[in-house]
């Protein structure tokens, strides 16, 4: 049975998912962030069991990131969750579906202005939109190209002044917003890359 963190009916709640490999404090300012600009209930970190646009040889022991997950995410209104793990789902478009199964919340899903820009490689990219809301928050680098990708161009019409973000939710899907930020440099490539050397050398001690 599918076990839901706490929520009531009807709560906005901000759906982050990914890998987290590993979850870093600009992961934490982009929930921050998001929470407030959306004026959001709860914001459910969903940490996937493996990326299919990724390889399973780059990514961490699934207990390894939701610990580190769960430290990072140190707010009374996160909630780091194993829901992926629970329906056996690597597609997003999966488990947006098995969510709106089992609550009325409102969902909507928030990810980083890189995903936007690879939208279209995911599994049911167009399904995703038509049935969730969608809060996309700016990443060094990435914005303009996250403006100008598949995604954003086919669904133009369907996207949401950034200076409202809190409209998102007062109409059916498909709708979008892009949301300005302060931008912080982390990610999760770079940690990997300084963390691989540490690794090795801790082999010789």
């Amino acid at each position: 049975m599918l076990k839901l963190p706490p929520h009531g009916p009807q709560q906005r709640i901000g759906l982050f998912g990914g890998s987290f490999n590993p979850a870093h404090e600009g992961h934490r300012q982009v929930a921050l962030y998001a929470m407030k600009r959306l004026q959001l209930d709860w914001v459910w970190w969903l940490v996937s069991p493996q990326n299919p646009l990724k390889s399973s040889a780059e990514t961490s022991d699934y207990a390894e990131r939701m610990a580190l997950t769960k430290f990072m995410a140190n707010h009374p209104r996160f909630v780091v969750t194993d829901i992926e793990k629970q329906i056996g789902s690597r597609y997003t478009a999966e488990t947006l579906r098995v969510l709106k199964q089992h609550s009325d919340a409102e969902f909507i899903w928030i990810m980083g202005a890189d995903s936007l820009g690879s939208l279209s490689r995911w599994y049911q990219w167009t399904e995703i939109m038509g049935d969730m809301q969608i809060a996309v928050l700016a990443r060094p680098g990435y914005s303009i190209r996250a403006l100008s990708s598949k995604a954003a161009i086919r669904y133009q019409h369907k996207r949401i002044p950034g200076d409202r973000p809190q409209a998102l939710g007062s109409k059916a899907p498909p709708r979008w917003v892009f949301i300005s930020m302060p931008l912080r440099k982390e990610s999760s490539t770079a940690l990997r890359a300084v963390a691989k050397p540490f690794h090795a050398a801790s082999k010789f001690w």
